[in-house]
Formats: C-alpha cells, structure tokens, sequence
C-alpha cells in the first residue's frame, strides 16, 4: 500500500509540474535520432526525434492521470445522481435509469469512442467527454443498487416519519453509507480509463501527434524495437504499474471505510 502511494504521489507531482521536473522533454536532437539505453545522458535512450524517453516518459504523466480522474469522476457524478434517485424513488425514473444504462452498456465502448472520435474531431477532450458517458451506466447500477440495499433500514422510515425531505435523505443519510463503494469502483474507473485513453491514444485518436502521452509513446515505441525497445517497454510498464497502483489503492480505501462505518 505504501509503495502504492509513493508512486501515484510521484506521477501525480509529474502530472503537475512536469514542466518544472523535466523542462527539456519535449526538446528534439534530429541529429542523435534513436540511440538504445545507457547512453550518456539518456539511461533509456530516446525515440527518433532524439528525444529522451526518460524524460518524455514524466511528462506524459499528466494525460495518463488527468484524463482518468476526470473521467472517473465524471461518470461518478452522473452514476450518484442517476443511481440516487432511481434507487430511492423507483417507478418510471428506475425504468429510465435502467433503460439508460442497457442501451450504453449494449454498444461497444472503444469502438463507440473510436466513431464518435472520428466523426467529431480527433482530440484528447472529445475522448475523455464520450469515456465519462460510456462508463456512467456501470455507476449508476452501481450506486442504484447500494441504494436499494439501504432502501429497508430502519433509518430510512424514521427520516420519512419526521418528514425529512427526499433530497436531503438521500444525499444527507443514504449518501455517507454508501461512500466505500462509490470510492471503490471510483479508483477501479481510474484504472479502466487509463487503460482505456492509452489505448485510443496508441490508435491515433487521443493526443495530438508528438504530445507526451504513454500511449502514443506505445504507438510509436512499436517503430523502434529493433533500435531501442525501451522506448515502448517503458511507457507500457508505466500504464500496468500506474493501473494496479489504483486498484491497490481502492481495494485498501474500501475496506478501511467499511471498517469505519461498521464501527459508526
């Protein structure tokens, strides 16, 4: 666990100030071309721009982190409200919500984001908005579901009794007991998005071309494993390390929120 967050809190510093950490990422040496690692100046070496892939590898930490997080939460946000109120009131907004979530869940995801991303214009933004609203249905049976087990708890009739307002029961008493799986399977969304934004990226339709990106790093590495397999070895060790950090992570604030609540 505490490998775990030293590493996320390392990306995440590079994420935010990878300017400052590694100012000459970017920097071309034409010249130099690919060279393999353990080369001064270059332990990993660098892709055929010159560039180094040390370097290049901590600036691209900054999409492979935002990115997820922002379609992790996202999702997150349409999966509690959605998820929220189909759980607690049932009826036609449950049929809605659940037909919602059918539809989306019956379309493949990567292959929706590859269309929706080539119609609309190839950008890291436009693929991360089509991610958020292709992983929300997962959330909202998610939490609709933790809704519902709460549904018989006696806490649930005495605010009704008092005559407490549904918004406020729901998002006042229902909302805190369901918080270790919400954060769970925010952590996992982190993890799947990441995978998933590398992947579209290794196919051409996340960063633009030259953009620090691990996965367009991947792409590119593809080229150059006869001359220097580092430079797609290390961007695909970052996003399985990165990935199973997260989950490692979630699983541990899962369970030291339920501890907590049980103990409450």
């Amino acid at each position: 666990m505490i490998v775990s967050v030293v590493l996320l809190g390392f990306v995440g510093f590079c994420a935010a100030a990878w300017e400052v950490v590694v100012p000459h990422a970017l920097d071309q040496d034409i010249y130099l071309g690919v060279v393999g690692g353990g080369v001064e100046g270059h332990p990993f070496g660098t892709d055929q721009l010159g560039r180094d892939i040390l370097q290049l590898s901590l600036a691209g930490a900054r999409s492979a982190l935002v990115g997820p997080i922002v379609v992790a939460v996202g999702s997150m946000v349409i999966g509690v409200l959605l998820g929220m109120v189909a759980g607690y009131r049932g009826g036609i907004v449950d049929m809605l919500a659940g037909r919602y979530a059918d539809l989306l869940l019956a379309l493949p995801a990567v292959l929706l984001a590859i269309v929706v991303a080539g119609m609309v214009g190839r950008g890291y933004w436009v693929t991360v908005g089509v991610l958020i609203v292709l992983f929300s249905p997962s959330d909202v049976r998610l939490v609709r579901g933790a809704v519902i087990e709460q549904m018989p708890r006696p806490y649930i009739e005495s605010a009704r009794v008092l005559g407490i307002r549904p918004s406020r029961i729901m998002f006042r008493h229902i909302a805190p007991n369901i918080v270790p799986i919400v954060v769970a399977n925010l952590l996992l969304n982190v993890a799947f998005a990441l995978v998933a934004l590398s992947s579209l990226s290794y196919l051409g339709l996340g960063v633009p071309p030259g953009a620090p990106d691990w996965g367009r790093q991947l792409a590119d590495g593809r080229e150059l494993l006869g001359d220097n397999p580092l430079a797609a070895v290390i961007p695909g060790i970052l996003i399985i390390v990165t990935a199973t950090a997260v989950n490692l992570l979630g699983d541990w604030l899962s369970e030291t929120l339920d501890r907590r609540a049980v103990a409450a």
